[in-house]
């Protein structure tokens, strides 16, 4: 068999149980990553209260992960082109199992913006990672939902980590949700090692010593004829795959995703810190303002889903350009409503709705952007520069409310990128072979 027949083998008949175990172990991985990158926001009112924190203070606090999250996306995925994606991946549990547990032993507030920094370097080489992995062990049609159960993952990690911190932080303390996401992501590192398999498109692109071996055991596990020799397709193209990140045709979609995943991060983000502590400004209690964010991800989770379905039927790009723009128009209302709260929490349902499944989206946009030799380089710039407009949102948003921006004014202006997000989605080109 040669590299094309293999890859159509693989993208053209019903997924296997080794593949679908593959997508699962990504999917947890994904849990753990979504666990992380939010525990701050639950954690926030009782960090704030105990450690009498500005506005501006929080927004710092906010946005370290986040920043490391860029540091990470940019500086460390790209090696998972050159070293594999399963070594990165595994690279990066073990710093966030340290970085969690560093954060929880934390006395004070530069104590943790630096622990959360070193904490982004793990949550964001990671994503690329396993977004690369699910993409190249999925079917043609199932890939698109994979990827949005992937992205659905993160949501639910966002959601145990709301129910969890309920209990720990009453009973316990708020360094204790750290502790348990150190646990959570020490246990997935000998998952990872001895059952997530390597990229295929790494194999196939990557010529090592020892890769004929690589790619039979591989074959065999997915039940496909092995090879006498090693493929040759690809390799020449491998050694230029920083040229083809500058071709005219993948330098517009890489621009243009990378924009829209800027745009929906600066507002993600804001909404995704910034609700529990919004509420508890208008007057609830600190465990009804993380109920707050519990219904945002319970929704959000089913908007995930729901685009995966749909994009076996649609355009995946289309329907995320649609969920854009009703969440500009949500968040918008839920800046101008009036402070009831069954008002406030059915918009933070719809918020979280749209909001999750234009990310599933872009998600499953990325790795059709990207050649297979640049999937994880390519994936990492795109996510690595999104996470700056992460690091923004919520950091914007410490300043405006510190200014004392009315909530209506302040939740328009950090809406507004929505609608530059689903501008850029619905006009990009898929790569084509």
């Amino acid at each position: 068999m040669n590299v094309s027949q293999i890859k159509q083998t693989i993208y053209n008949n019903p997924m296997s149980p080794f593949q679908i175990f593959a997508v699962s172990v990504c999917v947890l991985i994904s849990l753990i990553d979504g666990f992380d990158v939010l525990t701050i926001a639950f954690v926030a009112p009782s960090i704030s209260a105990q450690w009498g924190l500005a506005p501006q203070q929080l927004g710092v606090l906010f946005s370290a992960g986040l920043a490391g999250m860029v540091i990470g996306a940019l500086i460390i995925s790209p090696f998972a082109d050159k070293f594999g994606r399963r070594f990165i991946i595994l690279c990066c549990l073990v710093i966030l199992t340290v970085g969690m547990f560093a954060s929880g032993l934390s006395t004070n507030h530069t104590e943790l913006v630096i622990s959360r920094i070193f904490t982004g370097l793990g949550m964001g080489a990671i994503l690329p990672g396993i977004n690369t992995v699910v993409a190249e062990y999925s079917s043609n049609r199932y890939r698109s939902l994979a990827i949005s159960i992937m992205a659905a993952g993160y949501t639910v990690g966002a959601l145990i980590g709301g129910v969890i911190s309920i209990y720990l932080i009453k009973h316990f303390g708020w360094q204790y949700v750290f502790f348990f996401g150190g646990v959570f992501s020490c246990l997935m590192i000998p998952v990872v090692f001895f059952q997530l398999p390597e990229s295929l498109d790494f194999i196939l692109t990557k010529k090592s010593n020892n890769a004929l071996d690589k790619l039979n055991h591989l074959l065999s596990k997915l039940g496909l004829q092995t090879c006498s020799s090693f493929p040759q397709a690809s390799i020449e193209t491998h050694q230029k795959s920083f040229k083809l990140l500058l071709a005219p045709n993948i330098l517009k979609s890489t621009i243009l995703l990378c924009v829209s995943n800027f745009m929906l991060m600066c507002s993600f983000y804001f909404l995704a810190n910034w609700t529990p502590k919004i509420l508890v400004s208008l007057g609830y209690s600190t465990d009804l303002s993380i109920t707050g964010s519990l219904v945002m991800n319970i929704f959000g989770i089913a908007g995930g889903l729901l685009l995966g379905w749909f994009s076996k039927k649609y355009s995946v790009q289309n329907v995320a350009a649609l969920m854009l723009v009703t969440a500009f128009i949500v968040v918008t209302a839920f800046g101008f409503s009036a402070n009831v709260l069954p008002l406030l929490f059915t918009l933070i349902a719809f918020i979280g709705f749209t909001i999750f499944g234009a990310m599933a989206g872009l998600y499953a946009t990325a790795p059709a952007v990207f050649p297979p030799q640049i999937r994880a380089t390519g994936t990492g710039i795109v996510l690595g520069l999104a996470r700056l407009g992460a690091t923004l949102g919520p950091y914007v948003a410490g300043l405006l409310i510190a200014a004392e921006l009315p909530r209506g004014y302040y939740f328009l202006i950090l809406a507004l990128p929505l609608l530059v997000s689903a501008i850029c989605v619905f006009v990009i080109k898929p790569y084509q072979e």
